[in-house]
């Protein structure tokens, strides 16, 4: 009795009891694959369960694909929002799992230090590209010039209020699974948060720099799903036994023809390829620019060894190509090789609970964290190689900085300026 009395002294709380070491919660998270509307599962009630899932899949992946294009054609401002309702749907997912894992119920403030957590880190990571983009509308009045000026400040009390909090809320013999838990809730807040704010800045970049990336993980898995389906024989990786070699590289190739083709195509019209920026005379973002060169055809002398192919083709050794589309492939290859990889991070994670889905908000797919798993993983990759390959600082970007200094600075500034081009012969000053 003394030694059953010890072992339950061990455990962190009652639950544990009934947990033991066993983790199932597939009767906990709901799924969506299986799930259907009830008039399109009894429309399809005569077909396979292999046939069923795969019309539910295509009609539902149609209907998220119009739905994307909608919400394109609304702007930046509506691509933003779906962002951030995206995030929150995601983190709200990940932290329900959090909850049935270490079944902590009704314990005071934690479901709410969750939420709490995730508000902090939007009100840091989203107030940087406000300030960074709109700093000029922001110094219009004292109220949101104190913001920028102590943003950094503000957001650290905000999530030093939260640290605190989470202290006081501790109960004895609920420790291990309230400080588990804390540590779910900022691995979420990694995850999620700090890649929707990459996504943020992508899109800043030019509506083509979200838009692409984004296609590209959509075709790769509706590709992928495709050739699975018919061709698939060979697996692929065994955290996914549904994933085969043949869907792999099919996926692969429909990706890199499909990135080629919708960045031509965007290429050519500015709405999509002009960075968001400020136009203080509208007094709203505008995406209205000269397109860069980036964007426009440029010719390219083409290496030795391929040279007689070309003038075969062309009569001359020069081939004329739009840039970003050398940077599209390079996008598409890593969509391709490295992005379905967070799918299967998703899908060990999955597997760890027992569970199949992350939802079930979208029939024939699962929640919103199955559809999302391999953007999160795109969007640093565009981030990264925009700040390393393609970002330069547009002269509007430095004007919004140089206009949020105080007069005489900016004044200090320009005559700095002034005296600097003089110097070097590239103003030249008229004659008194």
């Amino acid at each position: 009795m003394a030694d059953l009395r010890k072992r339950n002294l061990d455990l962190d709380s009652e639950d544990d009891k009934s947990l033991g070491n066993k983790v199932d919660l597939s009767n906990t998270i709901p799924s969506g694959t299986d799930k259907a509307p009830e008039l399109l599962d009894a429309t399809l009630s005569s077909l396979p369960p292999r046939w069923r899932n795969w019309v539910i899949r295509g009609i539902f992946t149609w209907i998220m694909i119009f739905g994307f294009a909608l919400v394109i054609y609304a702007g930046p401002l509506a691509l933003m929002l779906v962002v951030l309702a995206v995030q929150v749907k995601c983190f709200a997912e990940i932290i329900n799992i959090g909850y049935a894992v270490y079944k902590i119920h009704g314990l005071p403030w934690f479901r709410s230090l969750s939420w709490y957590f995730l508000i902090t880190s939007n009100y840091f990571f989203y107030g940087e590209s406000l300030v960074d983009y709109f700093g000029v509308v922001d110094n219009r009045t004292e109220f949101l010039r104190a913001l920028v000026k102590y943003h950094r400040f503000i957001s650290f009390s905000l999530y030093i209020g939260g640290f605190v909090w989470f202290v006081l809320s501790l109960v004895k013999r609920y420790y291990m699974k309230q400080f588990s838990l804390f540590a779910w809730t900022h691995v979420a807040l990694l995850i999620v948060v700090t890649q929707s704010y990459l996504i943020i800045r992508n899109i800043f970049q030019g509506l083509i720099w979200f838009i692409v990336p984004v296609s590209m993980i959509v075709c790769n898995d509706v590709m992928a799903y495709m050739f699975g389906f018919f061709f698939g024989r060979t697996p692929l990786i065994k955290l996914s036994p549904k994933k085969t070699w043949e869907g792999f590289i099919g996926g692969g190739f429909a990706t890199v023809i499909f990135g080629l083709l919708i960045s031509y195509f965007l290429c050519q019209y500015p709405f999509f390829v002009c960075p968001i920026e400020f136009n203080e005379e509208l007094g709203r973002m505008t995406l209205d620019c000269e397109p860069s060169p980036l964007f426009r055809p440029q010719e390219y002398t083409v290496p030795a060894s391929l040279a007689p192919v070309v003038r075969m083709v062309t009569g001359k050794n020069t081939v004329m190509i739009i840039p970003f589309l050398l940077h599209s492939l390079s996008m598409s290859v890593f969509s391709s090789v490295i992005g379905p990889f967070g799918g299967f991070f998703a899908s060990g994670f999955k597997r760890a609970f027992k569970i199949k889905d992350f939802g079930d908000i979208i029939p024939g797919h699962g929640g919103i964290m199955d559809r999302f798993d391999c953007q999160y993983l795109m969007a640093t990759f565009v981030n990264v190689y925009i700040s390393s390959f393609i970002r330069m600082d547009s002269p509007q970007k430095l004007l919004q900085q140089i206009y949020s200094l105080k007069p005489e600075l900016q004044l200090e500034l320009f005559t700095a300026l002034r005296d600097s081009l003089t110097t070097r012969g590239i103003l030249q000053l008229p004659a008194p």
